[in-house]
């Protein structure tokens, strides 16, 4: 039998989606129903072609055919994540740099001082907040879960949002395009079985999202008076406002102490 090129293209991508598919189920906490998938695949493989056992093989057979309906139920989450992403602007992004200039590149961080003042004066008054910013994944399912409106993004502004007695301070801020879009917007849980259990929910929500987006969560904390960031499924908690605007800025990236 021969072993060409295009067979160890092959071999080399089926690798590669196997890993990509087992980095998204253990940020998602399906670590678990993966590697059972896994192992049923390996058994019928040895059951089918290895043994020939036609009688089991045949009952395995059937219930390969039905298991891809059965996975998109399960997945549903993960293969819409998983669609948005290839679909997004992001698989695009080396076009963007062809043809845009520093200027707009500095106009793409307006929001940056804003935010971190904001953020710095929120922890100082124990106020709660949690503030989602757009990258290149599109975050318009969660900003009509909100109140929609436009503004520049104002550090008085995001501190009225989160005031305590504000109808909108549960939810969470979106900003997009250097605008704030909406507040009091709902978003998704992270269900991760390794999550810690002293983190609340605004940080289960800048997790949730990190695994659906690519979308920067800024959570402060009212309790610990803190600031954490969730990214690409990463959430780095306790950081100074220098670190934050960092970040921000793509000085740094999100490093996961979660």
């Amino acid at each position: 039998m021969h072993f060409g090129l295009k067979d160890f293209i092959d071999v080399i991508l089926v690798a590669v989606v196997l890993y990509q598919t087992y980095k998204l189920m253990k940020n998602s906490g399906t670590l678990s129903v993966f590697s059972g998938i896994i192992s049923f695949i390996l058994v019928w493989i040895v059951v089918s072609q290895v043994l020939e056992m036609r009688l089991l093989g045949a009952i395995m057979d059937k219930v390969v055919s039905v298991g891809i309906l059965v996975l998109v139920i399960l997945f549903q989450d993960e293969i819409r994540r998983f669609l948005v992403i290839m679909g997004s602007y992001r698989g695009w992004k080396f076009l963007s740099k062809i043809f845009s200039s520093k200027k707009q590149v500095q106009a793409d961080k307006q929001y940056v001082a804003a935010v971190v003042l904001s953020c710095m004066n929120l922890t100082k008054k124990k106020m709660g907040a949690l503030i989602a910013i757009q990258q290149d994944v599109d975050l318009s399912l969660y900003i009509h879960t909100g109140e929609k409106f436009d503004a520049d993004p104002n550090a008085r502004l995001i501190e009225n949002i989160f005031f305590k007695n504000s109808p909108l301070h549960d939810g969470a801020m979106i900003i997009a395009n250097n605008r704030i879009c909406a507040a009091g917007c709902i978003l998704p849980v992270a269900h991760n079985l390794n999550f810690p259990k002293d983190l609340g929910l605004r940080h289960r929500s800048a997790l949730g999202l990190s695994l659906e987006s690519d979308a920067l969560v800024i959570v402060v904390s009212e309790e610990r008076s803190q600031i954490s960031i969730a990214h690409n499924g990463k959430l780095e908690i306790s950081i100074t406002t220098e670190t934050l605007q960092q970040i921000l800025s793509g000085e740094r990236e999100v490093v996961n102490f979660c």
